[in-house]
């Protein structure tokens, strides 16, 4: 198990050194640009790091890249999902491409999540 100053510290480092995906939706969701709904990146939560958390509204939003199609990293981010889900979190995957290629669809999709609210 990772202690909370490791996994401090790595978010840091992943809020440093974000992708070109995070970078992009970042830009839209921080300030309360996306209906005016507070949104955190690189959030530690339940031992793991969370890309983005709307935790008003019990919403995790995961960016993956392709090594998340192999299977091992499918089993991982399944259960990763489940201890999240746990917490009350939902959570929405998206490909990086996907944010990339279709940045308008990817924040429809979010704030609607958002907006439906409770946990």
């Amino acid at each position: 198990m990772t202690d909370d100053k490791t996994l401090l510290s790595r978010a840091r480092q992943l809020r440093r050194d974000q992708t070109d995906a995070e970078r992009l939706l970042w830009g839209h969701l921080r300030d309360r640009r996306l209906g005016g709904f507070k949104f955190k990146r690189q959030a530690p939560r339940a031992s793991f790091i969370i890309d983005f958390v709307c935790v008003e509204r019990g919403v995790a939003v995961e960016l993956d890249g392709s090594q998340h199609s192999e299977a091992k990293a499918v089993a991982y981010d399944g259960r990763r999902t489940a201890v999240l889900n746990e917490e009350g979190l939902r959570v929405l995957r998206f490909w990086n491409h996907e944010v990339i290629e279709n940045l308008h669809g990817v924040l429809e999709a979010i704030l609607w999540e958002v907006e439906r609210g409770g946990r």
